[in-house]
């Protein structure tokens, strides 16, 4: 592995998620309310407008980019530096009372052949089925939106789209209270989580990992960190896990786990210095590069520790299957039935009892999911880095690099010289 902290010429421009991911921090993590500015090749998309939070959402290969904010979403075009549409969606309300009207965007997904777009609608959520494109700039209908958007901006929440399903994890109550992942529309029945599997989770980041060849086992992985249950002085009080569920579970039958996951199980996340004991224990955000095939992926994630400093650990897919596949049950001693609990089975309506009960009562694996590199962090600043990204690029020498971006919340950036207007430093590396 080779790891270059210095700057490298290139052929082109970064692929595109560098402008989305510029776009997304300069607007959402400024110390003041930001204001949309994106640029690329020192021509700017400009929309003079402060916002408070914004949303940005862009498909692979697509030369769009949408943006939500408060009562907008505006909808960009790359190449030629232009706002194409500019969609209203005011709170959908009778009057306010004490809430606020403002509804602001926190969803925007490809869904159903329209883009799915929902917000805060002044506390009360509401999604919108918007078409872009078409003559009348339409806004077809509104359908309610509680466990899709949080109540307000500052709440936490995330969405995915995957095979035709609609997953999101949102509070369902103002209170921030019974945040969970869930199942909401799609093709499939909805599902949700049992309320004792979390402990005031903070969700971070979801994917689906696509099997060739092999549906029927196809997972979906979810990202999050929760409240430590080792409460002496010495632990963290946070802890980062992943989660796992079967695409195609639809809960068990009537008598046991009707609607909830019958596949759900979660593991710790490690990164840090074992041989020191030291631990970042506080997951920030992750960035999935898929391979063809899904054992090759890899995880990077990022995250942040009690003692002020950040760092990057990268996971294989395949090791990190591999923990909820072989690992015991933590606080179960007994012999494992089967089918294993975890597996994706084709009718999970029929799972036995003795199954779903340890789904229920011990979803936790013994084991901990390492990095690749396990003495030690990819990466390791003192700064406190909030978002992640990988991209690959080929430079003059014609060798292809991966290139880490790391962004802080305190509007400064740190990765190559792509915007112009930011600070000049980047990981590179070859594996």
């Amino acid at each position: 592995m080779i790891r270059h902290y210095s700057s490298l010429k290139f052929k082109g421009n970064l692929a595109y998620p560098w402008l989305i991911y510029g776009a997304c921090f300069q607007c959402v993590f400024c110390s003041c309310n930001p204001r949309l500015t994106l640029k690329q090749d020192n021509a700017p998309l400009n929309y003079n407008t402060n916002y408070s939070h914004t949303v940005l959402f862009h498909e692979e290969g697509s030369k769009s980019l949408f943006v939500g904010g408060s009562n907008i979403v505006l909808h960009f075009d790359v190449d030629s530096y232009e706002i194409l549409e500019n969609f209203t969606l005011n709170a959908n309300l009778p009057r306010c009372g004490e809430s606020s009207c403002e509804n602001v965007v926190t969803v925007i997904e490809t869904f159903q052949n329209c883009k799915f777009v929902c917000g805060t609608n002044g506390e009360e959520p509401q999604c919108w089925e918007l078409y872009p494109r078409e003559s009348n700039h339409s806004v077809v209908k509104s359908v309610e939106g509680t466990g899709i958007s949080p109540h307000s901006s500052e709440q936490n929440s995330l969405s995915l789209v995957a095979d035709g399903d609609l997953y999101a994890a949102a509070p369902l109550y103002s209170d921030g209270t019974l945040l969970q992942f869930r199942r909401k529309a799609g093709k499939r029945i909805n599902v949700w989580m049992h309320d004792q599997w979390v402990s005031e989770p903070t969700f971070i980041s979801s994917f689906l990992a696509k099997r060739k060849n092999d549906s029927l086992n196809e997972k979906i992985y979810v990202l999050f960190r929760e409240k430590n249950s080792d409460t002496s002085p010495e632990a963290d009080p946070w802890i980062s896990r992943v989660a796992r569920v079967c695409k195609i579970d639809e809960g068990g039958s009537k008598q046991f786990l009707q609607n909830i996951w019958t596949s759900f199980l979660k593991a710790r996340l490690v990164c840090g210095i074992p041989k020191e004991s030291l631990y970042f224990n506080r997951l920030q955000d992750v960035f999935v590069q898929h391979a063809e095939d899904w054992r090759d992926s890899l995880v990077y994630a990022l995250f942040s520790s009690s003692w002020n400093s950040t760092a990057v650990c990268i996971y294989s897919l395949a090791d990190l299957d591999d923990i909820f596949e072989k690992s015991n049950y933590k606080g179960f001693s007994e012999a494992i039935p089967n089918p294993r609990p975890g597996k994706c089975v084709e009718n999970s309506n029929s799972l036995p009892i003795p199954t779903l009960k340890i789904i229920k009562d011990y979803p936790e694996m013994k084991d901990w999911i390492h990095p690749i590199q396990k003495d030690t962090p990819f990466f390791t600043s003192s700064k406190n880095f909030t978002k992640i990204v990988v991209d690959q690029i080929r430079a003059l020498d014609e060798n292809v690099y991966n290139v880490l971006l790391l962004a802080t919340g305190t509007h400064r950036w740190y990765m190559g010289s792509v915007f112009l207007f930011i600070d000049v430093c980047f990981v590179t590396f070859s594996t």
